[in-house]
């Protein structure tokens, strides 16, 4: 399963996270594909979601709830930002 010369690496997790990745594996997947494919979403930024802004379809509640969020947070004082 492993190429020649493959580096590995030894890890220990609780029996809690060896359950919730089991979970995750496919028939026939390595522990290692499921963790590449599970944290591969994380490697996802911010730019990269805006590249594909248009393929995202949002309920209009969904986009005003967002616009709440946004519009309640706490801006910095422009006042206090120039002293």
């Amino acid at each position: 399963m492993y190429a020649a010369g493959m580096a590995v690496k030894t890890i220990t997790i609780d029996l809690e996270s060896y359950e919730l990745l089991a979970a995750r594996k496919r028939p026939g997947e390595s522990f290692s594909r499921v963790i590449e494919r599970t944290l591969q979403d994380e490697r996802y930024t911010a730019s990269h979601f805006l590249e594909h802004i248009d393929e995202v379809l949002l309920a209009e509640d969904t986009i005003a709830a967002l616009e709440t969020v946004v519009n309640e947070r706490d801006r910095p004082d422009p006042v206090a930002l120039e002293k």
